[in-house]
């Protein structure tokens, strides 16, 4: 397919955000799981979102004038997030989606970032052969949770809203748990006003950037990421990601939450396996 791919304008977000609703309704409807956006226009939010932000890179698909998909690179930290990937349903499986990824792989590759990731939803086995064949490893599988926020308080623990005094030490959380840090996505929060921190013996031991399928979270036990669950109001989106080889996707069941499906972390180039707890966000 003759394809011309370009960078995004926040002209683009009404037809890019149909084309992420659309792409994403039409995969789930028929594997019968649920939407990862309620309507286009919560997909067109999140686009315009993505548009607007300095620190996300956008690559916009056409052909003959008309938009046929595109692909984000988050760029806020040394680790880059790869996502919403999407390609409009009449379009797919003419290798639009292979362009789009490899489009944002060489924007990495040319801005030196130390790896890539992704999270791939376990039911879309196209997308899974598509990225080990871009040189992606499988590195966790996940489970989607929801359901009733556990209201459990962790002994020693103490969970509050995290101040913009707060990046360093989340900084160095997140530094200890995996290797690097995650700076432009805790800022963010902080001003969004949806981070919160954990403190353990007078020092901030983990953190969240929220509870929801764009947050992540890290701690450097398994307890202080039970207490930033047992102290969220809600488990925003399609709900949460726990790691499915750690001893917190038992613990999320025992507490009464539920397995909406299951996806899968994967990454290129620098990888260290995880010194701690964590939940990744839809991006890594």
């Amino acid at each position: 397919m003759n394809l011309t791919l370009r960078t995004g304008t926040p002209d683009d977000a009404p037809e890019l955000g149909r084309i992420c609703y659309e792409a994403f309704a039409a995969i789930s409807s028929k594997h019968n799981f649920p939407r990862d956006f309620p309507n286009a226009e919560v997909a067109t939010g999140l686009t315009s979102f993505l548009l607007g932000h300095p620190e996300f890179h956008s690559v916009v698909a056409e052909r003959e004038g008309r938009i046929l998909g595109s692909n984000f690179l988050d760029e806020r930290s040394p680790i880059a997030g790869v996502g919403p990937i999407t390609v409009d349903p009449g379009a797919q499986d003419r290798g639009v989606g292979r362009r789009l990824m490899s489009a944002v792989l060489d924007r990495a590759a040319e801005r030196g970032y130390a790896g890539v990731r992704l999270v791939q939803a376990g039911y879309h086995t196209r997308s899974l052969s598509l990225y080990v064949s871009l040189g992606f490893q499988v590195r966790e599988p996940l489970a989607n949770m929801q359901g009733e926020v556990p209201r459990v308080t962790i002994p020693g623990r103490s969970v509050r809203a995290a101040l913009a005094a707060d990046l360093e030490a989340c900084n160095r959380v997140c530094q200890r748990v995996h290797g690097h840090h995650r700076s432009g996505d805790v800022r963010d929060a902080i001003a969004a006003g949806t981070a919160t921190v954990v403190e353990h013996d007078g020092r901030i031991t983990g953190y969240a950037t929220s509870l929801s399928f764009f947050g992540h979270a890290v701690g450097e036990t398994d307890d202080d990421v039970k207490a930033l669950i047992g102290a969220a109001s809600s488990f925003d989106g399609p709900g949460i990601l726990v790691p499915a080889r750690s001893p917190l996707f038992a613990w999320c069941l025992s507490q009464g939450l539920r397995t909406v499906q299951t996806l899968t972390l994967m990454s290129v180039g620098l990888y260290s396996e995880p010194r701690g707890a964590f939940l990744p966000s839809i991006l890594y």
